[in-house]
Protein backbone atom coordinates (compact mmCIF):
# COMPACT_ATOMS: atom_id res chain seq x y z
CA UNK A 1 0.00 0.00 0.00
CA UNK A 2 3.15 1.97 1.08
CA UNK A 3 4.18 1.97 -2.46
CA UNK A 4 0.68 3.13 -3.95
CA UNK A 5 1.09 6.05 -1.69
CA UNK A 6 4.56 7.23 -2.96
CA UNK A 7 3.95 6.93 -6.46
CA UNK A 8 0.95 9.13 -6.10
CA UNK A 9 2.74 11.73 -3.84
CA UNK A 10 5.68 11.51 -6.76
CA UNK A 11 3.56 12.03 -9.58
CA UNK A 12 1.38 15.51 -7.64
CA UNK A 13 4.73 16.64 -6.46
CA UNK A 14 6.32 16.77 -10.41
CA UNK A 15 2.95 17.95 -11.90
CA UNK A 16 3.27 20.84 -9.06
CA UNK A 17 6.51 21.61 -9.46
CA UNK A 18 6.14 22.15 -13.28
CA UNK A 19 3.36 24.25 -12.39
CA UNK A 20 5.40 26.77 -10.17
CA UNK A 21 7.68 26.84 -12.66
CA UNK A 22 5.23 27.96 -15.49
CA UNK A 23 4.82 31.32 -16.58
CA UNK A 24 2.08 32.63 -18.64
CA UNK A 25 2.86 33.51 -22.62
CA UNK A 26 -0.17 35.29 -23.26
CA UNK A 27 -3.52 36.99 -22.62
CA UNK A 28 -4.81 34.55 -24.11
CA UNK A 29 -4.23 32.53 -20.71
CA UNK A 30 -5.75 34.96 -18.51
CA UNK A 31 -9.17 35.16 -20.46
CA UNK A 32 -12.26 33.87 -19.27
CA UNK A 33 -13.88 32.70 -22.30
CA UNK A 34 -17.23 31.79 -20.11
CA UNK A 35 -18.26 35.70 -19.56
CA UNK A 36 -18.71 35.79 -23.27
CA UNK A 37 -21.57 33.34 -23.10
CA UNK A 38 -23.90 35.74 -21.09
CA UNK A 39 -25.21 38.13 -23.85
CA UNK A 40 -27.65 37.47 -26.73
CA UNK A 41 -28.61 40.33 -29.24
CA UNK A 42 -32.05 40.71 -30.78
CA UNK A 43 -32.04 43.81 -32.58
CA UNK A 44 -30.97 46.66 -30.51
CA UNK A 45 -32.13 44.74 -27.25
CA UNK A 46 -30.37 42.70 -25.04
CA UNK A 47 -31.33 39.57 -23.24
CA UNK A 48 -29.36 37.89 -20.71
CA UNK A 49 -29.05 34.33 -19.98
CA UNK A 50 -27.54 32.60 -16.80
CA UNK A 51 -24.67 30.75 -18.25
CA UNK A 52 -24.02 27.05 -17.65
CA UNK A 53 -20.12 28.07 -16.16
CA UNK A 54 -19.21 29.68 -13.73
CA UNK A 55 -15.73 31.25 -12.89
CA UNK A 56 -12.72 29.12 -11.54
CA UNK A 57 -14.46 25.64 -11.97
CA UNK A 58 -12.24 22.84 -13.41
CA UNK A 59 -12.13 22.29 -17.17
CA UNK A 60 -14.74 20.92 -18.87
CA UNK A 61 -13.85 17.33 -20.41
CA UNK A 62 -14.92 16.79 -24.01
CA UNK A 63 -12.98 14.10 -23.95
CA UNK A 64 -10.70 11.88 -21.60
CA UNK A 65 -8.69 8.79 -21.79
CA UNK A 66 -7.26 7.13 -17.55
CA UNK A 67 -6.25 4.22 -16.44
CA UNK A 68 -7.41 3.47 -13.01
CA UNK A 69 -6.16 0.72 -10.63
CA UNK A 70 -6.63 -0.20 -7.26
CA UNK A 71 -3.99 -2.00 -4.93
CA UNK A 72 -4.43 -5.60 -2.54
CA UNK A 73 -7.79 -6.41 -1.20
CA UNK A 74 -9.62 -9.65 0.16
CA UNK A 75 -13.04 -10.88 -1.21
CA UNK A 76 -15.88 -12.73 0.13
CA UNK A 77 -18.94 -14.17 -1.17
CA UNK A 78 -21.92 -16.03 0.49
CA UNK A 79 -23.40 -19.08 -1.53
CA UNK A 80 -25.63 -17.39 -3.97
CA UNK A 81 -29.33 -18.48 -2.89
CA UNK A 82 -32.13 -15.83 -1.18
CA UNK A 83 -31.37 -13.99 2.15
CA UNK A 84 -33.30 -11.07 3.86
CA UNK A 85 -32.02 -8.13 3.79
CA UNK A 86 -30.68 -7.85 7.77
CA UNK A 87 -29.27 -11.46 7.83
CA UNK A 88 -26.27 -13.21 8.99
CA UNK A 89 -23.99 -15.27 6.04
CA UNK A 90 -21.49 -16.81 5.91
CA UNK A 91 -18.39 -17.02 3.74
CA UNK A 92 -18.28 -19.47 0.90
CA UNK A 93 -15.83 -18.49 -1.25
CA UNK A 94 -12.88 -16.07 -0.84
CA UNK A 95 -10.07 -14.80 -2.94
CA UNK A 96 -7.04 -11.99 -3.19
CA UNK A 97 -7.39 -9.14 -5.78
CA UNK A 98 -3.47 -8.29 -6.34
CA UNK A 99 -4.72 -5.86 -8.98
CA UNK A 100 -8.13 -4.47 -9.84
CA UNK A 101 -8.11 -1.88 -12.88
CA UNK A 102 -8.61 -1.06 -16.52
CA UNK A 103 -8.72 1.55 -19.48
CA UNK A 104 -11.56 4.23 -19.34
CA UNK A 105 -13.03 6.54 -21.89
CA UNK A 106 -15.59 9.18 -22.13
CA UNK A 107 -16.33 11.99 -24.64
CA UNK A 108 -19.22 14.31 -24.25
CA UNK A 109 -19.66 16.75 -27.14
CA UNK A 110 -21.79 19.72 -27.61
CA UNK A 111 -24.50 19.29 -30.38
CA UNK A 112 -26.36 22.57 -29.79
CA UNK A 113 -24.39 25.20 -28.01
CA UNK A 114 -26.25 28.34 -27.59
CA UNK A 115 -27.19 31.19 -25.31
CA UNK A 116 -31.03 29.87 -24.68
CA UNK A 117 -29.64 26.19 -24.68
CA UNK A 118 -27.01 23.92 -24.39
CA UNK A 119 -26.98 20.29 -25.65
CA UNK A 120 -24.53 17.82 -25.10
CA UNK A 121 -24.49 13.91 -26.11
CA UNK A 122 -21.64 11.71 -24.36
CA UNK A 123 -19.86 8.13 -24.39
CA UNK A 124 -18.59 6.30 -21.32
CA UNK A 125 -16.35 2.73 -21.25
CA UNK A 126 -14.88 1.66 -18.52
CA UNK A 127 -13.21 -2.01 -17.79
CA UNK A 128 -12.64 -3.58 -14.47
CA UNK A 129 -9.89 -6.55 -15.03
CA UNK A 130 -9.05 -8.61 -12.32
CA UNK A 131 -6.39 -10.33 -10.77
CA UNK A 132 -7.02 -12.61 -8.07
CA UNK A 133 -5.15 -15.53 -6.11
CA UNK A 134 -5.42 -17.33 -3.73
CA UNK A 135 -9.29 -18.56 -5.02
CA UNK A 136 -11.00 -21.27 -2.41
CA UNK A 137 -12.36 -24.46 -4.32
CA UNK A 138 -16.00 -23.65 -3.70
CA UNK A 139 -15.85 -20.33 -5.68
CA UNK A 140 -18.23 -19.20 -8.34
CA UNK A 141 -18.56 -15.92 -8.27
CA UNK A 142 -15.07 -14.76 -7.80
CA UNK A 143 -13.58 -17.10 -10.37
CA UNK A 144 -15.83 -15.39 -12.75
CA UNK A 145 -14.36 -12.13 -11.84
CA UNK A 146 -11.21 -13.35 -12.53
CA UNK A 147 -11.49 -14.73 -15.54
CA UNK A 148 -13.95 -11.88 -17.31
CA UNK A 149 -13.80 -8.58 -14.74
CA UNK A 150 -16.70 -6.50 -15.61
CA UNK A 151 -17.20 -3.53 -17.71
CA UNK A 152 -19.64 -0.82 -18.54
CA UNK A 153 -20.46 0.59 -21.67
CA UNK A 154 -22.99 3.80 -21.94
CA UNK A 155 -24.67 6.90 -23.16
CA UNK A 156 -25.88 10.00 -22.10
CA UNK A 157 -27.25 13.35 -23.30
CA UNK A 158 -27.05 16.48 -20.91
CA UNK A 159 -29.24 19.34 -21.13
CA UNK A 160 -28.91 22.97 -20.07
CA UNK A 161 -31.97 25.44 -20.48
CA UNK A 162 -31.62 28.55 -18.93
CA UNK A 163 -34.71 30.53 -18.22
CA UNK A 164 -33.47 33.85 -17.59
CA UNK A 165 -30.81 35.98 -16.52
CA UNK A 166 -30.49 33.79 -13.21
CA UNK A 167 -32.88 30.55 -13.23
CA UNK A 168 -32.08 27.49 -15.18
CA UNK A 169 -33.11 23.63 -15.71
CA UNK A 170 -30.65 20.51 -15.40
CA UNK A 171 -31.71 17.33 -17.01
CA UNK A 172 -29.55 14.69 -17.46
CA UNK A 173 -30.21 10.89 -18.68
CA UNK A 174 -27.93 7.94 -19.10
CA UNK A 175 -28.26 4.22 -20.90
CA UNK A 176 -25.52 1.85 -19.33
CA UNK A 177 -24.67 -1.95 -20.17
CA UNK A 178 -23.05 -3.60 -17.54
CA UNK A 179 -21.58 -7.03 -17.08
CA UNK A 180 -19.01 -9.81 -17.63
CA UNK A 181 -19.36 -9.47 -21.65
CA UNK A 182 -16.95 -9.05 -24.21
CA UNK A 183 -16.53 -7.77 -27.97
CA UNK A 184 -17.13 -10.86 -28.93
CA UNK A 185 -19.80 -12.00 -27.08
CA UNK A 186 -21.66 -8.48 -26.47
CA UNK A 187 -24.73 -7.87 -23.52
CA UNK A 188 -28.33 -7.68 -24.87
CA UNK A 189 -29.55 -4.06 -24.86
CA UNK A 190 -33.00 -5.40 -22.90
CA UNK A 191 -30.15 -5.54 -19.87
CA UNK A 192 -29.60 -2.14 -19.87
CA UNK A 193 -30.06 0.33 -16.66
CA UNK A 194 -31.10 3.85 -16.90
CA UNK A 195 -30.38 6.83 -14.94
CA UNK A 196 -31.65 10.10 -14.94
CA UNK A 197 -31.72 13.20 -12.76
CA UNK A 198 -33.13 16.84 -13.49
CA UNK A 199 -32.68 19.75 -11.29
CA UNK A 200 -33.59 23.81 -11.18
CA UNK A 201 -31.29 26.14 -10.09
CA UNK A 202 -29.97 29.57 -9.86
CA UNK A 203 -26.70 31.75 -10.99
CA UNK A 204 -26.89 34.67 -8.81
CA UNK A 205 -23.50 35.55 -10.05
CA UNK A 206 -20.49 34.62 -12.29
CA UNK A 207 -19.14 33.13 -8.55
CA UNK A 208 -21.63 31.22 -7.79
CA UNK A 209 -24.37 28.27 -9.05
CA UNK A 210 -26.74 26.29 -6.92
CA UNK A 211 -29.96 23.91 -7.72
CA UNK A 212 -31.78 21.20 -6.18
CA UNK A 213 -33.49 18.28 -7.70
CA UNK A 214 -34.29 14.16 -8.36
CA UNK A 215 -32.62 11.42 -9.37
CA UNK A 216 -32.90 7.98 -10.40
CA UNK A 217 -29.50 6.43 -9.84
CA UNK A 218 -27.25 3.38 -9.62
CA UNK A 219 -24.44 5.03 -8.34
CA UNK A 220 -25.60 3.43 -4.66
CA UNK A 221 -25.43 -0.07 -6.73
CA UNK A 222 -29.28 -1.14 -6.76
CA UNK A 223 -31.64 1.11 -8.28
CA UNK A 224 -32.47 4.17 -5.92
CA UNK A 225 -34.24 7.63 -6.27
CA UNK A 226 -32.55 10.46 -4.40
CA UNK A 227 -32.86 14.35 -4.53
CA UNK A 228 -29.88 15.65 -5.31
CA UNK A 229 -28.51 19.13 -4.61
CA UNK A 230 -25.86 21.47 -7.08
CA UNK A 231 -23.60 23.70 -4.90
CA UNK A 232 -20.49 25.44 -7.10
CA UNK A 233 -18.81 28.38 -5.59
CA UNK A 234 -15.74 30.24 -6.34
CA UNK A 235 -14.06 32.96 -4.16
CA UNK A 236 -13.42 36.31 -4.83
CA UNK A 237 -9.96 36.12 -4.69
CA UNK A 238 -10.46 33.12 -7.54
CA UNK A 239 -8.21 30.48 -5.34
CA UNK A 240 -10.63 28.50 -3.53
CA UNK A 241 -14.26 26.88 -4.44
CA UNK A 242 -16.26 24.03 -4.34
CA UNK A 243 -18.16 21.82 -6.94
CA UNK A 244 -20.32 19.46 -5.59
CA UNK A 245 -23.29 17.36 -7.18
CA UNK A 246 -24.21 15.46 -3.46
CA UNK A 247 -24.40 12.67 -3.27
CA UNK A 248 -22.54 11.58 -6.34
CA UNK A 249 -19.34 14.04 -5.45
CA UNK A 250 -18.30 17.21 -3.50
CA UNK A 251 -15.04 18.33 -3.69
CA UNK A 252 -12.93 21.31 -2.45
CA UNK A 253 -10.99 23.47 -4.61
CA UNK A 254 -7.69 24.93 -4.84
CA UNK A 255 -6.13 27.06 -7.93
CA UNK A 256 -2.40 27.29 -7.74
CA UNK A 257 -2.63 29.35 -11.26
CA UNK A 258 -4.54 29.53 -14.26
CA UNK A 259 -2.96 26.38 -15.53
CA UNK A 260 -3.54 23.81 -12.11
CA UNK A 261 -5.53 23.40 -9.76
CA UNK A 262 -6.15 20.46 -6.78
CA UNK A 263 -9.07 18.95 -5.73
CA UNK A 264 -9.85 17.11 -2.83
CA UNK A 265 -13.11 15.41 -1.71
CA UNK A 266 -15.18 12.17 -3.02
CA UNK A 267 -16.82 10.18 -5.54
CA UNK A 268 -19.44 7.99 -4.97
CA UNK A 269 -19.52 5.13 -8.39
CA UNK A 270 -21.71 2.58 -8.88
CA UNK A 271 -23.14 0.25 -11.19
CA UNK A 272 -25.56 -2.95 -11.79
CA UNK A 273 -23.30 -5.59 -13.87
CA UNK A 274 -25.39 -8.63 -15.29
CA UNK A 275 -22.97 -11.92 -14.82
CA UNK A 276 -24.23 -14.53 -17.85
CA UNK A 277 -22.84 -17.86 -15.67
CA UNK A 278 -25.41 -17.64 -13.28
CA UNK A 279 -28.34 -16.06 -15.86
CA UNK A 280 -31.30 -17.29 -17.68
CA UNK A 281 -34.24 -16.31 -19.60
CA UNK A 282 -36.04 -16.53 -15.81
CA UNK A 283 -33.62 -14.46 -14.12
CA UNK A 284 -30.86 -11.73 -14.31
CA UNK A 285 -28.15 -12.18 -11.91
CA UNK A 286 -26.54 -8.85 -11.09
CA UNK A 287 -24.11 -7.75 -8.76
CA UNK A 288 -25.05 -4.32 -7.55
CA UNK A 289 -21.49 -2.89 -7.13
CA UNK A 290 -20.59 0.56 -5.45
CA UNK A 291 -17.67 2.12 -4.07
CA UNK A 292 -16.62 5.04 -2.06
CA UNK A 293 -13.77 7.08 -3.05
CA UNK A 294 -12.16 9.89 -0.99
CA UNK A 295 -9.44 11.25 -2.95
CA UNK A 296 -7.16 13.71 -3.70
CA UNK A 297 -7.33 15.11 -7.57
CA UNK A 298 -4.45 17.37 -9.54
CA UNK A 299 -5.22 18.68 -12.67
CA UNK A 300 -2.54 20.71 -14.80
CA UNK A 301 -2.72 22.34 -17.90
CA UNK A 302 -0.51 20.17 -20.85
CA UNK A 303 -0.82 22.27 -23.63
CA UNK A 304 -3.38 24.11 -25.99
CA UNK A 305 -6.55 22.36 -24.29
CA UNK A 306 -5.07 19.48 -23.37
CA UNK A 307 -4.63 19.05 -19.53
CA UNK A 308 -3.03 15.74 -17.36
CA UNK A 309 -5.08 14.72 -14.04
CA UNK A 310 -3.47 12.33 -11.00
CA UNK A 311 -5.77 11.15 -8.57
CA UNK A 312 -5.09 9.04 -5.21
CA UNK A 313 -7.43 8.32 -2.72
CA UNK A 314 -8.99 4.69 -1.07
CA UNK A 315 -11.41 2.85 -2.13
CA UNK A 316 -14.19 2.01 0.64
CA UNK A 317 -16.87 -0.12 -0.60
CA UNK A 318 -20.48 0.16 -0.14
CA UNK A 319 -22.22 -2.59 -1.82
CA UNK A 320 -21.12 -5.88 -3.81
CA UNK A 321 -24.09 -7.56 -3.56
CA UNK A 322 -25.93 -9.97 -5.41
CA UNK A 323 -29.74 -9.73 -6.81
CA UNK A 324 -31.78 -12.16 -8.99
CA UNK A 325 -33.96 -9.78 -11.24
CA UNK A 326 -37.51 -11.90 -12.61
CA UNK A 327 -37.03 -12.25 -16.40
CA UNK A 328 -34.44 -9.03 -16.11
CA UNK A 329 -36.70 -6.72 -14.52
CA UNK A 330 -35.24 -4.47 -12.58
CA UNK A 331 -37.02 -3.91 -8.92
CA UNK A 332 -36.55 -0.41 -6.23
CA UNK A 333 -35.94 -2.24 -2.60
CA UNK A 334 -34.70 1.52 -1.72
CA UNK A 335 -33.03 1.70 2.06
CA UNK A 336 -36.04 0.04 3.53
CA UNK A 337 -37.41 -2.66 1.04
CA UNK A 338 -37.41 -6.40 2.22
CA UNK A 339 -36.95 -8.09 -1.19
CA UNK A 340 -34.40 -10.62 -0.33
CA UNK A 341 -30.83 -10.37 -1.74
CA UNK A 342 -28.93 -13.34 -3.65
CA UNK A 343 -25.41 -12.79 -2.44
CA UNK A 344 -23.90 -11.26 0.12
CA UNK A 345 -20.40 -9.86 0.11
CA UNK A 346 -17.47 -8.35 2.05
CA UNK A 347 -14.64 -6.49 0.86
CA UNK A 348 -11.46 -4.38 2.37
CA UNK A 349 -10.61 -1.01 1.81
CA UNK A 350 -7.81 -0.28 -1.32
CA UNK A 351 -5.73 2.34 -2.39
CA UNK A 352 -6.38 3.42 -5.76
CA UNK A 353 -4.40 6.01 -8.50
CA UNK A 354 -6.01 7.44 -11.72
CA UNK A 355 -3.86 9.27 -14.27
CA UNK A 356 -5.40 10.70 -17.56
CA UNK A 357 -5.07 13.50 -19.86
CA UNK A 358 -7.83 15.11 -21.25
CA UNK A 359 -9.68 17.85 -24.38
CA UNK A 360 -11.03 20.28 -22.18
CA UNK A 361 -13.34 23.39 -23.22
CA UNK A 362 -11.72 26.86 -23.49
Amino acid sequence: MKHYFILAFSACFFLHTQAQDSTKTSKEEEEDYSQYGDVEYVGSETKTYANAKINGLAPQRFASISWDAQGAHTLKFSDIGSYAPESTWTASEEGKVNYLGGLRLYANIPVVSSNKLLWQLGFNYAASNYQITGISPSSKIISVLDEKGLKTTGLFSTLYKPLDAKQFILVQAQADVSGDYSLSNPQSLRYSRYSAAALWGKRPHDRFQWGVGLSQTYRAGALNYIPVILYNKTSKSGKWGTEILFPARAHARYRFSTNSLLLVGYELEGNSYRLEDFSNSANSFELRRSELRPRLEFQKKLTGFFWVSAQAGVRLNYSFDGDNLPNGKDFFRGFTGQQPFAAFSSMTPAPYLNFGIHFVSP
